[in-house]
């Protein structure tokens, strides 16, 4: 952990939010799919690797009210909640590593478009999903993206893993059922392209 924090918090001291490859501002595709789910605005709702993200902005502004933002950096974190002002302290704000995360409870929605395809080794990858399987309710929704088949081998220097649904399923194993596929061409600041691939789960009850 100690130096993929160190890692990240190094990016963030020498990017502005708006010059990281994957600054978005609007998430829009993200923000179609929560939407979709028709969740109560109360519903808890977690954003993995979150950082300065603009995805909690929009949350906030279509009325949710338990929103949890998750990210290994300060920095990140920190710039979000400048950017936000006094809207901030309606979020809960966690400094964490996914792998290490133990929420005092459950929640309806997760959403990942900044972690899970970072995860370049096995054992990190089935602690995350480990995580995800203790902290996601039954019937909640799963909204993780990764960089598709085709896509960047690296990310701000570091290795990627890509996927398909095939090889998302298989990393998630039983339990999640897949209703949801989008993709999506990603321009970054410096006007490059990147191939995303969005999956939508639902947590069966019975697993």
């Amino acid at each position: 952990m100690a130096n993929t924090k160190k890692h990240w918090e190094k990016v963030y001291s020498k990017n502005k939010p708006t010059e990281v490859g994957w600054y978005q501002r609007e998430p829009s595709l993200s923000l179609s799919l929560i939407r979709e789910t028709k969740l109560a605005n109360d519903a808890p709702i977690i954003d993995v690797g979150g950082g300065c993200s603009s995805l909690v902005d929009c949350l906030c502004d279509d009325g949710y009210t338990n929103i949890t933002v998750l990210d290994i950096s300060e920095k990140a974190l920190a710039q979000s909640q400048d950017r936000l002002g006094e809207k901030a302290s309606r979020v809960k704000w966690c400094e964490e590593d996914i792998t290490h995360f133990r929420s005092p409870h459950r929640f309806s929605l997760w959403h990942d478009r900044a972690v899970f395809h970072f995860l370049t080794n096995k054992s990190d990858r089935h602690e995350y999903v480990n995580v995800l399987k203790q902290t996601l309710e039954p019937n909640g929704h799963l909204i993780i993206a990764a960089f598709a088949i085709g896509g960047p081998k690296k990310c701000s220097g570091l290795k990627i893993v890509q996927y398909d649904a095939k090889k998302m399923l298989s990393e998630l194993g039983e339990g999640f059922e897949l209703v949801n596929e989008k993709d999506e061409i990603h321009i970054t600041p410096a006007k490059t392209e990147q191939k995303f691939i969005y999956f939508q789960f639902i947590r069966k009850s019975d697993i």
